[in-house]
């Protein structure tokens, strides 16, 4: 269940981030980027079972 929640709220952070938005359009794709790549890592965790 954790896992869920936690995925959920890394995809909600991941839109939020994207650069289309007002209030992110001078962040460029880095803040899209660092959490694209929190959020593989944690699905391939979750598939290994690690979590």
């Amino acid at each position: 269940m954790l896992a869920i929640v936690l995925i959920v709220v890394l995809v909600l952070a991941l839109v939020g981030a994207l650069p289309r938005w007002p209030h992110s359009r001078n962040w460029g794709y880095f803040p899209t980027g660092g959490l694209g790549l929190v959020l593989i890592i944690v699905v391939i965790l979750l598939l290994l079972g690690q979590i």
